[in-house]
This record gives C-alpha cells, sequence and structure tokens, in this order.
C-alpha cells in the first residue's frame, strides 16, 4: 500500500536559517499522528512543504505518488486539506456555507457532491444553525470551526492541521475530536501539529517529535505521553491524564480519560486489570 505521506530526507532552509535537517516519515491510511515539539522546531515548514507552498532544498515530498515539487498547491488540494495555524485567515466568502463549499466547487466537483461535503462537514461541526452567517459575525472559536469544516469538505487523503484546537473551550475541542475520528474511521489520515496534549491523547494515536529540525521521536502517541522524562528535553509536559495516571502508578498508565477512568475503577473495587 502506498503511504498517503512521505518525507524522504527531507531538509529545508530560510535563506541561511535551517528549518529542517534529513527528516523522513510516512503516514499509512486513516493513521492518525500528532507532530509535536518546541516552538521552531519545524512544524509549520513541515506543514507548507505538505501543502506545495514550499520545495524542499534536499530529499522528497511524496503525497501518494505526487512529487510535490512537481504539483502546484491547487492541484495538491485534491489530496490535501490543510487547516493553517491562524485559520480565520482561511475564509473569506460571505456566509459560512459558501465558505465550506468554496474548496470542493474549485476542484471541480458536481453540485450535488459539492452541498453533500458541505452539508457533511457543517454537520459534523454542528455549524448547521450557522451556514448562513458571515463568518466574521461568529466569534473567533467558531471561525476556526468554519475554516476546519472548509478542509473536511474537500474530502481529502491526508488532513494537515496546525493547531486545531487554540482557542476552543472543551466542548468546541470535543466537536473537532468527533469530527476527526469519523474522518479516520472513513479512511482519512490525519497529522496535526498540537501543544493541545490533552486533545492529542483523545484523538490521534502515533507521536512524531520534531527537535531543531531533526526528526527526534517517533512511536506510539500514548507510550510517549505518559513518560514524562522522555517529554521534558523537548519543552512538553504530559496531559493531565498521563500525569495522573503516573502519580497513581495505574496499570498500563493510561492517557486517555475513559481509560484511566476505568483503571481507577478496577483499582478502587480492588480488581487486577485484564
Amino acid at each position: 500500500m502506498i503511504p498517503v505521506l512521505r518525507l524522504d530526507g527531507v531538509s529545508f532552509s530560510y535563506g541561511s536559517v535551517p528549518a529542517l535537517a534529513d527528516v523522513s516519515f510516512d503516514i499509512a491510511p486513516g493513521e492518525r499522528v500528532a507532530l509535536l515539539g518546541r516552538n521552531g522546531a519545524g512544524k509549520s515548514t513541515v506543514v507548507r512543504l505538505i501543502a506545495g507552498l514550499q520545495r524542499p532544498d534536499e530529499g522528497t515530498v511524496w503525497v501518494g505518488d505526487w512529487d510535490t515539487r512537481d504539483c502546484a498547491p491547487e492541484e495538491l488540494a485534491r489530496r490535501v486539506g490543510s487547516l493553517f495555524q491562524h485559520a480565520d485567515q482561511q475564509l473569506f466568502a460571505s456566509s459560512v456555507r459558501d465558505d465550506v463549499s468554496f474548496g470542493p466547487r474549485a476542484l471541480g466537483v458536481g453540485e450535488r457532491e459539492v452541498e453533500r461535503r458541505t452539508d457533511d462537514a457543517l454537520e459534523d461541526l454542528d455549524l448547521t444553525p450557522h451556514a448562513a452567517h458571515h463568518p466574521y459575525d461568529l466569534p473567533p472559536a467558531l471561525r476556526k470551526l468554519a475554516a476546519l469544516a472548509g478542509v473536511l469538505a474537500l474530502e481529502p487523503a491526508l488532513l494537515v492541521l496546525d493547531e486545531p484546537t487554540i482557542g476552543l473551550d472543551r466542548a468546541l475541542r470535543a466537536r473537532v475530536t468527533r469530527g476527526l475520528l469519523e474522518r479516520s474511521a472513513a479512511g482519512a489520515a490525519l497529522l496535526v501539529i498540537t501543544h493541545d496534549l490533552t486533545f492529542a491523547a483523545e484523538t490521534l494515536e502515533r507521536g512524531l517529535v520534531l527537535d531543531r529540525g531533526t526528526l527526534a521521536c517517533d512511536e506510539p502517541l500514548a507510550a510517549l505521553l505518559g513518560d514524562a522524562t522522555r517529554l521534558e528535553p523537548f519543552g512538553l509536559e504530559p496531559p493531565p491524564v498521563a500525569a495522573l495516571s503516573a502519580a497513581l502508578d495505574l496499570p498500563g498508565r493510561p492517557v486517555r480519560a475513559a481509560e484511566a477512568a476505568r483503571e481507577l475503577a478496577r483499582v478502587a473495587r480492588g480488581r487486577p486489570a485484564p
């Protein structure tokens, strides 16, 4: 099976300032991956390379069987849906519905299919009641969701999201988690840059850590988030559930709330873990 995304020995510099050095990894269809690291580690550069907004100095970025050097950003949008950190800057239409439908319509999707994709994306993020509103009449958090809905409406093989939960409260983060898990279950791969490690623990399954432009870690996310000593050198702290699991020495050191609750219940009843 061809990976949805493969970086093969990718290096990139902004002029004389190196951003990435010999980075290699691949992502399979349906895989849910967190891209972690300090500010300035190279994460946003990875997003720009995948979207075709930059070209690697060395190495190759493959989106499926496409070399991004040979593709314009608008062509890559057929396979990659990108949400940038300042997502509301991606909004420009006079209504949320028009904004969400713009992408698939620009790709030449038939009008009936555009309507289906738009309705599905709005429903996935509970935005249907706001469909007729001007995006900039919405509060910033809902503008973030509207921009994400526009990305979901593309129905790409790969979703690349830069801080999709920044500025969102717990309820809105839950909307995003639900929508992304549904897309992953349908076969879309996720690559998510985030400092929200609680969201990452609940939504994603694999962790990549960039450190000063190099790939320092590539492993199951639960194992990484459950080990504070591994996170500390990269300026990361375990999410509260992981810290609680470690403090109580819960079996398996769960990092997701539901799993930790089950282990706490077993411990309280004096039952061994299965």
